[in-house]
């Protein structure tokens, strides 16, 4: 794929920056793109130059845009609403309505017969706003305070808000840099939020606010002064109590107080210790704990709600297994429902806990899916709400009767234009890695798809902070096995599909495993016949980006297209540099290079630092410049260096939006735009005449 007509950006030449740790040194010819302010004008002509060189390279592609938008926007049922959930006298729902770019929050009081009250209509807030985005949505104990949180930057900076449901009105308050996460205590009118760091953006205390009263004034009832921990706050299903939650990638810490003693001080549930990780629910006397401790796949216990913080009073539930990871849990009174992880894939198993009681599996037919549980408010049912998708049945969420396996569907989504399941076929094996893992993948393809390695395929995975890529339905996927395309997903290490060593095998010092289990997955599907290195697409985000970047340099012969969304690729510098977002709270998923070990060991992969003179696959790269997981100039300083070492002639596209971050556009439709986009340039790269592509 030649690119020369379209010349590519210069790059300005600016005087490089000598970076030196533990005696060596690194020399960053692109330093200079970093703007923490993001008002450079030389690094926003760079972006829109980019853009500009994106769009012209991509010209002859802008109907087949225009269609894959709107074949991607049409399958989308206009009038759409959410399965209404009941909790005290009211049935909450979100409903989205036409052209609507954002949903409507509503409720009914008593019955869904009665008169429906929008709560908030996300599109009358919007209409000012490039990005707009709610967090936190929770309702007073009264249930005529609304507090929730905006964000209209795309920074995950949010100001907390509060709405009086009975007059419509939003109340004075506003409270602006906070994560989202709200919490009500009992009294109707005393608020708990989440502070970040203006500079980090780390969530990092907790403060309560009275109505009506100056923010200013607010009293703050938890500081995490240690660096590696986020702060959360949330409110139990009990309702007893309010939780501030305390994380890091070993360690968590849960720290309570009585809903109706707001001023009272937190205690934690269990005091925290060096990589013990555990989550709590409360019901009755007592708290459930899922618990790593001397339990690597995690196990339940039984505290005493006065005496959980020692360990001598409890009791276990559900002891550890080797081979099932205990994802959560959902307590009733008579039922006790258990999400596990078993050979790559989440079950459902139902404890009765009465006296007579037995157990099960609820049942799944397909051979690779994925089950979750939903929202259940309610302790006093033997109705269990859950979701249930597979890569060819769209997400459905289910009423199960817990007492009698009764199983209703309650909503299934409907996926518009024709679809039919029995056009499509899954599959799951599992490839043999080169140190003899067994990397579960998941392949779905068009009905009567040749194994002759003639075919397209799109390989996509994560691998990272035990993140799961469960075999889930995906709408958007349609356009690229409608044009013949197969589909994989591979669960890779540092995911957590294959329990909690399947985590620990890919972050820090094992992070190579990631890469190689990729790569070792792409070899299989070139030898099963799925595909040939001429047709096979390669992508990935965030982290899952840093894996692209990875194989961009380890093997790009292996791929014809490379897509990396947002990507983590400037490892190095950025887990040296402890004033950008995320850093201290990682150094145990990748590693503290101050330490020269972990140093040494992200230089020998950190994609940016390891870009040389070699062919490349065709690249194309989307980043936002608000992003505040990714920074901006990570992927466009790796774009820069590409340009200044590639020998080939292959395309290498960058993309900016201007308006958003880390999740790209805020509208239902509007985040098409995107995925129209990128879909287009792998059709172009594979046949650049596009008719074959038309529909």
């Amino acid at each position: 794929m030649r690119s020369h007509n379209h010349p590519a950006p210069p790059i300005a030449r600016q005087a490089p920056t000598a970076l030196t740790h533990h005696g060596h040194t690194r020399v960053d010819p692109y330093y200079w793109l970093r703007d923490d302010e993001r008002q450079d004008p030389e690094v926003l002509a760079l972006l829109r130059a980019e853009n500009a060189y994106t769009k012209a390279v991509l010209a002859p592609t802008e109907s087949l845009q225009a269609e894959l938008f709107d074949e991607l926007k049409s399958r989308l049922e206009k009038d759409d609403r959410s399965v209404p959930v009941r909790r005290r006298g009211y049935w909450y729902y979100t409903r989205f309505s036409g052209e609507g770019e954002y949903p409507l929050h509503c409720r009914r009081e008593r019955t869904m017969e009665g008169p429906e009250q929008v709560m908030l209509d996300l599109n009358s807030l919007a209409s000012d706003h490039e990005y707009y985005a709610v967090a936190g949505r929770t309702v007073s104990e009264n249930e005529q305070l609304l507090a929730f949180a905006e964000d209209t930057k795309s920074r995950r900076l949010y100001t907390v808000r509060v709405k009086d449901l009975r007059t419509g009105e939003l109340l004075p308050d506003a409270i602006p840099n906070t994560s989202g996460a709200i919490a009500w205590a009992a009294d109707d009118r005393t608020l708990f939020y989440v502070r970040r760091d203006p500079t980090t953006l780390r969530p990092h205390a907790v403060y309560r606010h009275v109505l009506g009263t100056d923010p200013a004034d607010d009293v703050r009832v938890h500081d995490e002064s240690d660096e590696a921990f986020y702060v959360s706050v949330a409110r139990t299903k009990s309702r007893r109590f309010v939780v501030i939650g305390a994380s890091s990638t070993l360690v968590t810490e849960e720290l309570v107080i009585d809903a109706n003693e707001p001023t009272a001080r937190f205690r934690p549930v269990v005091p925290r210790a060096p990589e013990h990780e555990y989550d709590t629910t409360h019901q009755g006397d007592r708290f459930f704990v899922r618990t790593n401790w001397e339990a690597e796949n995690f196990r339940l216990m039984s505290a005493p709600v006065a005496t959980s913080g020692d360990r001598s009073t409890w009791h276990e539930v559900i002891p550890a297994r080797d081979d099932v990871f205990l994802a959560g849990v959902e307590l009733f009174d008579d039922f006790l429902v258990l999400s596990e992880r078993i050979d790559g894939l989440r079950r459902i198993r139902v404890i009765d806990r009465r006296p007579a009681g037995g157990e099960h599996h609820i049942a799944f037919e397909e051979a690779a899916y994925v089950a979750w549980l939903g929202t259940n408010p309610q302790f006093d049912t033997h109705k269990l709400r859950f979701a249930f998708s597979s890569p060819v049945t769209p997400d459905s969420v289910f009423e199960y009767n817990l007492a009698t396996g009764e199983r209703t569907l309650l909503k299934q989504d409907k996926v518009l234009g024709g679809f039919d399941p029995a056009n499509y076929r899954t599959e799951r094996f599992f490839v043999d890695a080169r140190d003899g893992a067994r990397v579960p993948v998941t392949v779905v393809t068009p009905a009567g798809f040749a194994r002759d390695g003639s075919g397209p395929l799109y390989q996509y995975a994560y691998g990272a902070y035990g993140y799961s890529i469960d075999p889930s339905f995906s709408a958007t996927r349609l356009s690229l096995l409608d044009r013949g395309f197969a589909v994989a997903e591979c669960h890779v290490r540092g995911g957590q599909e294959m329990g909690r060593a399947w985590y620990d095998q890919g972050r820090t010092t094992a992070k190579a495993n990631t890469f190689n289990d990729f790569i070792d997955c792409s070899e299989a599907l070139i030898a099963g016949g799925y595909t040939s290195p001429a047709g096979l697409i390669a992508g990935g985000g965030s982290a899952g980006g840093l894996l692209m970047g990875a194989i961009a340099n380890m093997r790009p012969d292996l791929y014809r297209v490379i897509y990396a969304a947002v990507p983590f690729v400037d490892v190095l510098t950025t887990m040296l540099d402890d004033s950008i977002p995320l850093t201290t709270g990682e150094y145990d998923e990748w590693g503290n290079p101050h330490e020269k070990p972990a140093y040494d060991y992200i230089l020998s992969y950190s994609p940016y630092d390891n870009v040389t003179a070699q062919s490349y696959p065709n690249l194309i790269i989307t980043t936002g410049l608000h992003d505040s997981q990714v920074q901006y100039f990570e992927p466009a300083k790796w774009v820069a260096k590409l340009r200044a070492h590639k020998t080939d002639d292959n395309l290498l596209l960058l993309e900016t939006d201007l308006e958003t971050g880390h999740g790209g556009a805020s509208g239902r439709f509007e985040k098409y735009k995107k995925t129209a986009l990128v879909y287009a340039f792998f059709l172009h790269v594979l046949d650049p005449t596009l008719e074959r592509w038309r529909r």
